[in-house]
């Protein structure tokens, strides 16, 4: 029986009917429970009750428990506490498509949750994001089994992925989330009169080409100076240049320092009135303060300007709609380690050769005593150079 629900309507002003309110549901505890809760909206309630002084989490939540209710009414026409495994496989369907859509989806606007236009959804989920949804939703469940409330949780017999070994790189940017990471720094204001203001741009710019297009740690951007770069040629007369990066464990390597990285210095430089090369052994920080002065800026500081990058980028990602949500959490879990991480998967995705990623990153000791650069550090920079770009 599918109930005469036609507009969905918020949870905190929903009012279930008796025969859907799960007190009867199938799927409730039969021992003591830890909840007063009688039926399934007082306890999604409990359960939101929770986090309640965490807007965020609060808001993500409730948005996920109020959208598998409403569909539980109207489309299985049943208690949320009655749903089975195969209920949930079509409810993760319907997310990628919410059908009817004049029923489902607020028509491209945001209405506020008093208004009766307002819907649960304001068009389908993205993969990542009906994952989300699942993830908290399993979470519900789980916590409404460990209450008493319910006998079992029905996403628990979702497919399990066989257990492996976890993967050696897990905190990276996607190419497409790394895009929202420029567009946001290159939305910063550059032509203004506010000297700092501008400051701020081309240095944010200039850190972020170190982190990715170097894949250097923040300690070694912190510790390090721009007499650190240095230029030779190769077998062909071409002049190459390199930062040489003394690394984590006391050990040193050379980062190819591409065409593009040495672009990005002379702005930077050009922006805070040095000479657009550095000098050999120059004692300036990569990356200076805002002013006038040319002290080192410390790995807090770094971090807290990375940070806020990522937090800016994830803010501009939120506006968009309840679909960016996850890819926007997963910017702001984001810290100053992260853009090494990309550019190792990035490079990879790119076919460059694992052992030159190897050397780039520093996850071997290298010869850093010898004069010159052998053949194969003159291939490592070639293929760094054309197949690992940040295209500002």
């Amino acid at each position: 029986m599918k109930t005469a629900l036609i507009a969905p309507r918020p949870l905190d002003t929903l009012d279930l009917p008796d025969e859907l309110d799960g007190r009867t549901g199938v799927n409730r505890a039969t021992g003591r429970r830890q909840i007063s809760a009688d039926d399934d909206l007082a306890a999604v309630r409990a359960w939101l009750a929770r986090v309640a002084d965490t807007p965020t989490t609060f808001e993500n939540y409730r948005k996920e428990a109020e959208r598998l209710l409403l569909w539980s009414l109207v489309q299985p026409g049943k208690p949320l506490s009655s749903l089975t495994h195969e209920d949930l496989l079509a409810y993760q369907r319907f997310l990628a498509d919410p059908q009817p859509r004049g029923r489902w989806v607020a028509g491209g606007r945001k209405f506020p949750r008093e208004d009766p236009r307002w819907r649960p959804f304001h068009g389908p989920l993205a993969t990542s994001s009906q994952r989300q949804a699942m993830v908290i939703l399993n979470a519900l469940f789980s916590w409404l089994v460990g209450a008493g409330y319910l006998a079992g949780n029905p996403l628990s017999l979702s497919r399990q992925r066989a257990r492996r070994a976890a993967p050696r790189i897990t905190r990276f940017l996607e190419r497409d989330l790394w895009q929202e990471v420029k567009v946001h720094i290159d939305s910063l204001p550059r032509e203004t009169d506010r000297e700092r203001e501008r400051e701020r741009y081309w240095r944010a710019r200039w850190l972020f080409t170190l982190l990715y297009l170097g894949g250097l740690r923040i300690s070694e951007v912190s510790g390090n100076t721009m007499g650190r770069f240095f230029c030779r040629r190769d077998a062909d007369g071409h002049g190459r240049w390199w930062l040489d990066v003394p690394g984590k464990g006391d050990r040193e390597r050379l980062v190819p320092a591409s065409a593009e990285m040495m672009v990005e210095l002379g702005r930077y430089r050009r922006e805070r009135g040095l000479p657009v090369l550095p000098a050999p052994h120059e004692d300036t920080p990569l990356v200076l303060p805002l002013g006038k002065s040319m002290k080192p800026l410390t790995r807090a500081a770094l971090h807290t300007i990375v940070k806020g990058i990522f937090a800016g980028a994830a803010g501009k990602l939120r506006l968009r709609g309840d679909e960016y949500v996850a890819r926007a959490a997963q910017l702001e879990r984001a810290s100053a380690h992260w853009p090494r991480h990309s550019a190792g998967s990035h490079m990879a995705d790119g076919d460059v050769d694992l052992r030159l990623i190897r050397d780039n990153l520093g996850h071997a000791s290298l010869t850093t005593t010898s004069l010159y650069l052998h053949a194969d550090d003159d291939q490592r920079h070639r293929e760094t150079e054309q197949k690992h770009r940040i295209a500002w």
